[in-house]
């Protein structure tokens, strides 16, 4: 049943690291069956509640699944394993248009934030009991959310988007409760939710956000939670329209139990309004984070919500790391208040590069999606075979896999740094690597 593979030891959490070594080693493959609780006890030698307690924290890790008799196997997407091993290496000489990351030539300086902020600490510095969030900070988030539309509610500040969502997860659902989330999707949400124990529901996404459709089929299927992404959703750059808006507010207006999550991390690169849909729901959660527009090393995201909801994260967040660094929010304070870089030309910058790509695209017969931030996601017929060809023709993108649950094939193009001169070379190169002639074989 585990071919050569023995699993080892004599204590709950021992046997369960011996299982999830072999998983992320490959040893252990998707889909395998595990031996029944009872015989894997007679085995070590332990007792079959030890066994049990292994299985239960493999399945809230999200490594294992268990389907009653049919017993416990390595889940199809293992946690273990991650989407980010689903990548292209790129060999020297082949341009990277795989990465996600933004432009650094639009990102800003931050020697001189930090070093004001350094002074300020200096002359201000932050002790053991001081207040979380920088008031300055607290005051900018609040002014710029009252702005874009969204409910009023108390702030918090955590260590980026995805430290967010998993902390309010944590706050209101338990092992086994479903998720629903876009597809294709973020790929590391659609890893993070079973590695919590949690069950993924995929909801269908278009040019203007979740289909609300799919949406109110998961709900009444009994999805607790719905996490979106309101403007530059990876990997589609779709952005919540306001039509959108108010179709999915009507479908959770009659869900008011669900846990509504929204990223809005495409805040300061994106040039769509924002359509907010909190305060649908009774517990609800609205992050937007600084890693895109000022760069990704700086881990801070401001969250607001309800009020439990953000109690309870602020309580948790105290019992272990306690606080973001105040340094780094003073110096995303001094970013903001210098309103460098200036939004609008790399909202500007970043639109003009997707536009480009996608009319050479349809130029070529090639339909193409990025109605906002940084990515442009091309449906093709055979995604392991437009990747391999683009990468021998010169381009590394990233393969749809990692993106994907349900959804069909594609391929993500990062145009963050995609200069005019290389557009049409690259969008001839797509053509050729999706037509149906492409993956023709002759004997």
């Amino acid at each position: 049943m585990l071919g050569e593979y023995p699993i080892e030891g004599r204590r709950a959490a021992d046997i369960a690291a011996s299982v999830e070594r072999a998983v992320g080693s490959g040893a252990l493959e998707p889909g395998r069956l595990l031996p029944p609780m009872r015989e894997l006890a007679v085995r070590l030698g332990v007792n079959p509640n030890t066994v049990a307690a292994a299985y239960r924290t493999l399945r809230e890790r999200g490594v294992i699944e268990t389907s009653g008799r049919r017993g416990s196997r390595v889940r199809s997407k293992p946690a273990t394993t991650g989407r980010d091993h689903i990548r292209v290496d790129v060999p020297e000489g082949v341009r990277d248009v795989a990465n996600g990351n933004p432009d650094p030539a639009l990102l800003p300086s931050l020697a001189k934030a930090f070093a004001a902020a350094a002074e300020q600490g200096d002359r201000e510095p932050v002790l053991y009991g001081d207040v979380l969030v920088e008031p300055e900070l607290a005051r900018l988030a609040r002014a710029g959310m009252d702005a874009d539309g969204v409910p009023d509610g108390p702030l918090a500040v955590v260590s980026g988007s995805l430290d967010a969502v998993e902390r309010v997860l944590a706050a209101h659902l338990k092992p086994g409760d479903t998720v629903a989330v876009e597809d294709p999707g973020w790929g590391s949400l659609l890893d993070l939710v079973p590695a919590l124990g949690l069950r993924t529901a995929p909801v269908g996404v278009d040019d203007e956000g979740p289909l609300p459709d799919d949406v109110r089929r998961v709900l009444e299927s009994g999805a607790r939670a719905l996490i979106v992404t309101d403007r530059a959703q990876n990997p589609t750059g779709a952005a919540v329209s306001a039509t959108r808006a108010r179709a999915l507010r009507a479908v959770l207006r009659d869900r008011p139990d669900v846990l509504l999550i929204e990223d809005d991390h495409g805040h300061g690169i994106v040039d769509l309004p924002l359509h907010p849909l909190a305060g649908a729901t009774r517990a609800w959660a609205f992050v937007r984070s600084v890693a895109k527009a000022y760069g990704p090393d700086l881990r801070l995201a401001v969250l607001t919500g309800d009020t439990v909801t953000v109690d309870r994260v602020t309580g948790r967040h105290r019992l272990g790391p306690g606080w973001v660094s105040r340094l780094v929010q003073r110096a995303v304070v001094r970013l903001w208040n210098d309103e460098s870089p200036d939004r609008q030309a790399v909202a500007a910058a970043y639109r003009g590069r997707r536009d480009l790509l996608i009319g050479a695209l349809a130029e070529r017969g090639v339909r193409a999606h990025g109605c906002s931030g940084l990515n442009v996601w091309v449906p093709v017929p055979d995604e392991t075979g437009a990747v391999a060809r683009l990468l021998h023709a010169g381009w590394a993108v990233a393969p749809g896999a990692r993106f994907r649950m349900d959804a069909p094939p594609g391929i993500r193009i990062t145009v963050s740094t995609l200069s005019e001169g290389e557009t049409a070379d690259l969008a001839a190169a797509i053509a050729a690597a999706v037509s149906p002639a492409a993956g023709r074989g002759y004997v």
